[in-house]
């Protein structure tokens, strides 16, 4: 089990790799990213809600999350809908009904709920932006302080300002979920 969840997150690591060194916070330049942000809206696997919502950070933010960060495999429990996990040969369908709820075993840690809570709206838990940036920048819980273990941090740390925005953004605009059961990650 340990070995596995090595191998994932070292994976995790090399995907994002390219994914973090982008350039500019200028909205202007997101202009690059139109394949990106289209490509974003094709493969979310949920829909998204746009009421006071920068559309192009949401699809850029759905395509880092989940063309490049799988975030999902973390933080879906089980991350595949049913009959559909990639390693038992099914095409990847993503589990929609879970979707990042957390809810993943990850020895005594378990992954977080990303979603909209049901009180604020905001994702994570209810974290604000700077909250969320902090968090990924530091590898630090803003609420008690503790070291986010499983949390690939020490790669999403090196986004940029403008990839965060667009992951929050995209976490903003999908719906609240509950976790569901599984016994570990990819299940």
């Amino acid at each position: 089990m340990r070995s596995t969840f090595t191998l994932a997150c070292v994976l995790c690591a090399l995907v994002l790799v390219g994914a973090v060194a982008r350039g500019s916070d200028d909205k202007d330049d997101r202009k690059s990213d139109d394949s990106r942000i289209k490509q974003g809206f094709a493969i979310s696997p949920v829909a998204l809600t746009f009421q006071k919502k920068d559309r192009d950070l949401v699809g850029l933010g759905s395509y880092i999350v989940n063309a490049q960060a799988a975030c999902n495999d973390c933080h879906t429990c089980p991350s595949y809908a049913p009959g559909h996990n990639p390693h038992a040969g099914g095409d990847g369908q993503i589990n929609a009904a879970h979707y990042l709820a957390g809810g993943v075993p990850f020895g005594p840690f378990i992954s977080p709920n990303l979603t909209p809570d049901t009180v604020t709206g905001l994702p994570d838990g209810g974290h604000t932006f700077q909250e969320f940036k902090a968090m990924i920048r530091t590898g630090h819980d803003v609420d008690d302080g503790h070291i986010l273990q499983v949390m690939p941090w020490p790669v999403y740390r090196n986004m940029t300002d403008d990839d965060l925005r667009a992951v929050y953004a995209f976490l903003k605009a999908i719906p609240h979920a509950e976790p569901g059961a599984c016994t570990g990650p990819g299940e």
